[in-house]
């Protein structure tokens, strides 16, 4: 005998809703609000580079959501510009999970968070968040065998002015920490 759900009829689509715009949706679960002021749409430039390669400019684009559970999600997607601005080509590419640390059920300004790329790397980066600042640093990273080596990486987001900045740093292809990436992201949704 198949079982029940082999012949049953299709299902509706997922009916949770996950939102950027805290005016819209589930309500912001309290274990969140050390993390409210991340929350939203961001876009903006950038200035990459590395050791390795030549210094970039970038467009980028960030989501952070939520769905009424303890943890935010977060999405980014990134473009490279010429020297008019105009997009040349996409670039980086990450989605990830960050969620307030737990204590006797209350949450504390220790945030974790996992951050997955397509090109087969996955941190896990642990850090705190203290009013609009968030710093993070690897405890350990993991890649596929076909994946650039990147052994750590330190991020610090925050909210300056109304825009959300960000620098990121990393340990790669035989380097110590260096910085990699920086930009300044206005907030267009939420």
């Amino acid at each position: 005998m198949p079982p029940p759900w082999q012949n049953a009829p299709p299902v509706e689509p997922y009916p949770y809703e996950d939102t950027h715009d805290l005016r819209t949706g589930p309500d912001l679960h309290p274990a969140l609000l050390g993390l409210l002021p991340f929350i939203g749409w961001w876009r903006g430039r950038g200035r990459g580079g590395y050791p390795t390669i030549e210094d970039f400019d970038y467009a980028q684009e960030i989501r952070i959501s939520h769905d009424g559970r303890p943890f935010l999600f977060y999405e980014s997607r990134a473009w490279i510009l010429d020297e008019k601005s105009r997009p040349v080509r996409a670039a980086g590419r990450e989605v990830g999970w960050w969620r307030p640390v737990m204590k006797d059920d209350r949450p504390t300004d220790e945030v974790e968070a996992l951050m997955t790329s397509p090109t087969g790397i996955m941190e896990l980066y642990l850090g705190r968040a203290e009013g609009t600042r968030l710093e993070m640093v690897t405890d350990a990273v993991m890649r596929t065998s076909t994946a650039k080596e990147v052994n750590a990486g330190h991020r610090l987001f925050g909210i300056v002015e109304g825009a959300l900045l960000y620098a990121q740093e990393m340990a790669a292809v035989g380097h110590g920490l260096a910085p990699h990436l920086s930009a300044r992201l206005i907030r267009i949704g939420g």
